[in-house]
């Protein structure tokens, strides 16, 4: 493992071209529909990139904010801006159009890499666009924007890559926008090498027998670090591809790249369990199935290790950080928890006066690490608020237990207080999804006739009860039976799909503001 980096240290360098003088250079880095592209086409599709930022102005330090599918180009657009020393800033391509004028101007990125789908849309609304200088559109017709492939070809398939400082600008990742517009979380160099050192190596133990496979996009910082910077930085191999993360897709991919590692989210391995053909699925493959983003019921997990065989690693991280800093272990799973920190990570459960609480109470994660971000762009007040020295305040709800596992409680604005006594939704949910009826469900504080705070249940069941009444006195005596009286839901409502954001998280206060 290396503890710490050299100061003159470039993304590119530490992710890509270690391959080549690896003597990977014809092996096989990206999968993609029937396209194989090796390392060196990577690398040489990179330099190009690189020539192409530069040669419209790009200088080190500006931001480039990419809007591609999962796709070649979206690989090359990304390790290009690497070489080129310029910050990366990638964004969701399936955003209504407008939203990209906040992104846009809101990052100053004065080239942007876009899918052609969108140019229609950008081109009508263009004059909104404040700092945008050009678009190398991939993909199609790139009406009056540059061609990506044409702008590449011209560029020649060597260059250097930027003398960048270990400590210099490199990637900015989005929150996902719980509270206002997404905010930039302000990522240094050596901040992703940190924890592909720690994470990647230590807790996955991924090595270049590896292929990736990822239910969540590139764009979401979990699936950059584990569909693409990962698998690059020990020479394996990534499966791509543009269409949504559906049952049948994945299994398909499964069968025909026959990948090592899925990184999951407990929302798809719900519907993958749910698919009718699934009991018929091989994925012995798979050595390893990753979670996180949202909590992971130990039902469901019980369910997917009964059915497929194959062990899934819950954790926990977010932009602010990275990537993930606790996770559970290979052969060492404990179902319902987190796991324990990855290598390097400190953590604290602090109460309300930010008193260190003992293991057993619940209180709110704060964690170390040197992956964390300096701050969030144009947000100082909330940065000053949330970073405190080398500690980061997460607002999650945890309590770890004498073995040194984290059990998650939720957010602390989800946490309900009903009768004086604290509630974790959490806790309702995992109860509710262990009823044969209930596909999802999610929990949230409600008002009562005389303004009291009480939890409601939106469920979405399974096929064939959506219209029983009954189902929901029978839930709510189901959590009764399963937890205390107080924390089961006063209320049930039946829905036939929970509220998501483009991360794939469930939007609660959608629901809770009905």
């Amino acid at each position: 493992m290396i503890e710490t980096f050299p100061e003159s240290f470039n993304l590119a360098d530490y992710f890509l071209d270690h391959n080549l003088r690896a003597g990977r250079g014809e092996k096989v880095a990206v999968l993609y529909r029937e396209e194989k592209w090796t390392y060196r086409q990577i690398h040489e599709g990179a330099c190009r990139a690189a020539g192409a930022y530069r040669s419209l102005g790009v200088r080190q330090e500006d931001r480039v904010l990419i809007v591609l599918p999962d796709c070649p180009a979206f690989v090359t657009a990304l390790m290009g801006i690497h070489k080129a020393g310029a910050v990366l800033a990638m964004v969701n391509p399936l955003l209504p159009v407008e939203d990209y004028v906040y992104y846009f101007n809101y990052t100053r990125a004065p080239i942007g890499v876009v899918h052609a789908s969108l140019v229609p849309g950008i081109q009508r609304i263009r004059g909104q666009f404040r700092y945008l200088k050009e678009l190398l559109v991939v993909g199609g017709d790139p009406g009056p924007f540059l061609s990506w492939d044409k702008v590449c070809a011209e560029q020649p398939a060597q260059c250097d890559n930027a003398p960048t400082h270990r400590d210099d600008p490199a990637v900015w990742l989005f929150t996902s926008g719980s509270t206002g517009k997404p905010k930039a979380c302000m990522h240094l160099q050596h901040d992703f090498a940190w924890n592909t050192e720690r994470y990647a190596k230590q807790v996955l133990q991924m090595t270049e027998n590896d292929r990736t496979l990822g239910v969540p996009k590139l764009f979401f910082g979990y699936a950059t670090g584990t569909n693409l910077w990962f698998p690059f930085a020990v020479g394996g191999s990534t499966v791509l591809f543009e269409e949504r993360s559906m049952p049948d897709t994945l299994f398909q991919l499964i069968r025909r790249h026959r990948p090592t590692i899925l990184t999951n989210v407990p929302t798809t391995i719900n519907k993958m369990l749910q698919d009718p053909g699934s009991e018929r699925e091989d994925l012995s493959c798979l050595r390893l199935v990753l979670s996180a983003g949202e909590a992971l019921p130990p039902e469901l997990y019980t369910r997917w290790v009964k059915r497929f065989k194959v062990d899934i690693l819950d954790g926990i991280g977010s932009a602010e950080m990275f990537h993930i800093y606790i996770s559970n272990r290979i052969g060492a799973v404990k179902p319902g928890s987190l796991g324990r920190l990855v290598p390097g990570y400190e953590a604290k459960i602090c109460g309300p006066s930010e008193e260190v609480l003992p293991d057993g109470e619940v209180g709110t994660l704060w964690i170390s690490g040197d992956s964390a971000m300096t701050g969030f762009w144009q947000d100082d007040e909330r940065s000053r608020k949330l970073l405190r020295g080398n500690w980061y305040c997460t607002g999650d709800q945890f309590r770890r237990d004498a073995e040194g596992n984290f059990w998650y409680e939720g957010r602390a604005d989800d946490m309900l207080k009903v009768g004086g006594i604290w509630v974790s939704p959490l806790e309702v949910e995992n109860a509710l999804l262990t009823h044969p009826s209930v596909k999802e469900a999610c929990v949230t504080g409600w008002k009562d006739p005389q303004g009291l705070i009480v939890p409601k249940a939106f469920v979405v069941p399974r096929e064939g009860v959506f219209s029983e009444d009954s189902l929901k006195a029978e839930l709510i005596a189901h959590v009764k039976s399963k937890l205390a009286h107080y924390k089961a839901p006063r209320e049930v409502e039946l829905l036939r799909s929970l509220p998501r954001n483009d991360r794939g998280k469930v939007e609660r206060k959608k629901l809770a503001q009905g």
